[in-house]
């Protein structure tokens, strides 16, 4: 067991925060699992889409320390979809059965890929009132996998677990970088192979982000100055891709910085969301401790050149 999974924050998350299962789709095999805490009175909650190798407790530390400030955030795990289509009349389904007609959305990697996929299939209706997508893309065609995605569904657990085990980054040596590390590996070594096949088939099928149908869409681009799965070039594409977005920068925090650097990235978050109006339990301004750490992690929000 990890040293996070065995960490007092994490045991505390899954002793007072209750896994809810929900079903959407007429296939009663498919079944959302969620994490939720904060106030239900705020409308437009920020849910969190985890990576392909992540569940939805991967979040937890941005479920409890976002709702102790007041906000209302709500860590999902996606059911085994196997096309876009699927995944985003799945996800509207589901903020359907929540009542939610607007959310913000904070994507990492896979799970980022698939929060601008469903901005983009809501653009009419406006669902998506912002996006915080970290350490990801809008092209799957980078991973040169679009050939052999169809063939995913029969590749062995162990096989596919190698191939997203190939994109970590071995090399940290920060504690906290590498008991996330850790961390993930633990929820991929427990994940089915279908759920991780449907994952990488959406990860890897050929697909892309048309970015003008998120112009109406406030976008906060998040990434690491370290190591990661994704290279410089990637990364400089998603810029030129949403010249507008605001941009946030954590000198370290490697593939997971959401674990590994909590607390930035927190407050990176805390700061894009308190603009809107998050209902009578709006969160409270940030306190010169909370400022500090930006200025100690060499972090940065503004609008990129």
């Amino acid at each position: 067991m990890s040293d996070i999974s065995r960490s007092h924050e994490y045991l505390s998350f899954r002793s007072t925060i209750p896994q809810r299962k929900i079903i959407v789709d007429d296939d009663n095999s498919k079944e959302w699992t969620l994490y939720e805490a904060g106030p239900k009175t705020v409308k437009s909650p920020l849910i969190c889409f985890p990576p392909a190798s992540g569940t939805a407790d991967v979040y937890f530390r941005q479920v409890l320390g976002l709702s102790a400030l007041g906000y209302r955030v709500i860590a999902v795990e996606y059911p085994i979809y196997w096309t876009m289509k699927e995944f985003v009349e799945g996800f509207r389904k589901l903020l359907d059965h929540l009542v939610l007609d607007r959310v913000h959305i904070f994507g990492a990697s896979l799970g980022g890929f698939l929060a601008q996929k469903f901005a983009e299939h809501s653009c009419r209706s406006q669902r998506v009132a912002s996006l915080i997508l970290c350490n990801t893309f809008y092209d799957t065609t980078i991973f040169q996998q679009t050939n052999s995605a169809p063939t995913f569904w029969m590749m062995p657990a162990v096989y596919l677990k190698k191939m997203v085990m190939g994109s970590f980054e071995r090399r940290a040596t920060e504690p906290e970088i590498v008991d996330s590390i850790d961390f993930m590996v633990e929820k991929l070594d427990g994940m089915s192979q279908q759920a991780l096949a449907s994952r990488l088939t959406l990860n890897c099928m050929n697909c892309y982000v048309e970015p003008q149908k998120l112009r109406d869409v406030d976008i906060l681009l998040m990434d690491v100055f370290d190591e990661c799965a994704l290279s410089s070039g990637v990364r400089e594409e998603m810029c030129k891709c949403y010249p507008e977005a605001k941009r946030a920068h954590l000198k370290t925090g490697g593939n997971f910085p959401y674990l590994s650097k909590s607390t930035e990235v927190n407050v990176f978050l805390q700061i894009h969301l308190r603009k809107y109006d998050m209902g009578p339990y709006r969160a409270r301004e940030l306190t010169e401790n909370e400022l500090q750490l930006l200025s100690e992690a060499d972090g940065t929000l503004n609008k990129s050149s």
